[in-house]
C-alpha cells in the first residue's frame, strides 16, 4: 500500500510554502499518516533552503510539470498528492496521479473559474471537467480548493501592484469609482488550509471549497486601507468602463496583441466575494480581514523600498 504524501509548489513565499511550514511544524501526525515519508516535486531552478529547514528531512525530486513522464516518476508510491503549483499543470497532475494509482488528489485551482467572462473563465472550467473525469474514472479521491485574489507578501503579483500605485501615483486611476467587491485571501491562510484538508479526509473527499478572505471588501476601500498603513492619501480618478475597455483594446491593436490588457480590465470590474461557509463547517477555516492581513505586506514593502534606496 502507498504511504507517500507529494507535495508541488512548496518551495516559494506564498500558500504553497506556509503549506510546508505547516507540515513541519505537525511532523510527528504527518509521518504516522504518511510512515514512507514526504516527497516535494521542484523545479532545477528551485531556492529549497526555506523547504529544508521547514522540512529536514524531505525527499526532493526535480521535475517538470509539463511532461507527465517525469510526473509519474515522481508520483510513484504516493498515496495523496497536493497540487499547489497552480492549476495550469492540473492536467498533467492527473494524468500520471492514475497512471501511478494514488489514491487521493488535492488541487489548489481558482475562483476564476466562475467569471462570466469567457476567456477568464473556459479554460479553467475544461481542465476542472478533465480532472474530474479522470477521477472519477480511476476512482481517486478529489478536493478542490478556490483561492480568490491571493496576497499577504510582496511576491503575491495582485495586491503589490496596488501598493506600488498607491505609493508611486499622484492620484489612483479606478473604473466605475472602484465600487467592486473583492475578498481577497491572506497566503498563510491558505496554507493552512490546506494542511487542514489533508487532515479531514472524511469532510472533505470529492468536494470544492471556496477559500476566500474574513470579509468582502470594496476595491476603492482596499486602496483607502494600503494608503492608510504607507501613511499617503489617497485620490481617486474614476472614468467608466466602456472607456477603459476601449482603452485595453486600444492598446492591443497598437501593440499588434503583444500588450492584452482586456481581460484583466473585465477581471477589475467584475464582483469577485465569494463565501467560504462551507470551508469553514467541513474543516474549520477562519481566515483573517484584509484590513488586518495588508499590515504586514505593506511593511515588508516599505523596508524592501528603504534597502533598495541605500
Amino acid at each position: 500500500m502507498n504511504k507517500i504524501l507529494v507535495l508541488t509548489g512548496v518551495t516559494g513565499k506564498k500558500s504553497g510554502g506556509s503549506l510546508a511550514k505547516h507540515i513541519g511544524e505537525n511532523i510527528r501526525i504527518i509521518k504516522q499518516m504518511f510512515p514512507d515519508g514526504i516527497r516535494a516535486v521542484v523545479r532545477e531552478s528551485s531556492d529549497t533552503k526555506e523547504l529544508d529547514k521547514r522540512i529536514p528531512d524531505i525527499e526532493k525530486v526535480t521535475c517538470k510539470l509539463t511532461e507527465v513522464s517525469e510526473l509519474k516518476e515522481a508520483f510513484k508510491e504516493a498515496d495523496t498528492v497536493v497540487h499547489a503549483a497552480g492549476i495550469h499543470w492540473s492536467k498533467e497532475v492527473a494524468e500520471a496521479a492514475a497512471y501511478c494509482k494514488v489514491r487521493r488528489l488535492i488541487l489548489v485551482h481558482t475562483t476564476g473559474v466562475y467569471s462570466k467572462y469567457k476567456a477568464a473563465g473556459e479554460e479553467y472550467r475544461r481542465i476542472d471537467a478533465f480532472v474530474r473525469m479522470i477521477c472519477k474514472k480511476h476512482n481517486i479521491v478529489l478536493t478542490i480548493l478556490r483561492p480568490t485574489m491571493i496576497y499577504g507578501n510582496i511576491a503575491d503579483k495582485n495586491v503589490i501592484t496596488f501598493i506600488k500605485m498607491v505609493d508611486k501615483l499622484p492620484v489612483m486611476p479606478v473604473v466605475n469609482k472602484g465600487s467592486y467587491e473583492l475578498q481577497p485571501v491572506h497566503y498563510k491562510d491558505l496554507g493552512k488550509a490546506y494542511y487542514q484538508v489533508i487532515m479531514n479526509e472524511e469532510t472533505t473527499a470529492d468536494k470544492d471549497f471556496v477559500l476566500s478572505g474574513g470579509e468582502p471588501i470594496l476595491l476603492k476601500d482596499m486602496l483607502m486601507e494600503i494608503g492608510k498603513n504607507l501613511e499617503k492619501k489617497v485620490v481617486f480618478v474614476s472614468c467608466p468602463y466602456w472607456l477603459a475597455y476601449s482603452g485595453a483594446w486600444l492598446v492591443y491593436g497598437l501593440t499588434l496583441g503583444k500588450k492584452d490588457y482586456r481581460e484583466k480590465v473585465q477581471r477589475l470590474c467584475e464582483p469577485r466575494a465569494y463565501p467560504y461557509k462551507a470551508a469553514a463547517e467541513a474543516f474549520g477555516y477562519t481566515p483573517r480581514n484584509f484590513q488586518v492581513g495588508i499590515i504586514d505586506e505593506v511593511k515588508e514593502y516599505l523596508d524592501a523600498k528603504r534597502r533598495n534606496n541605500k
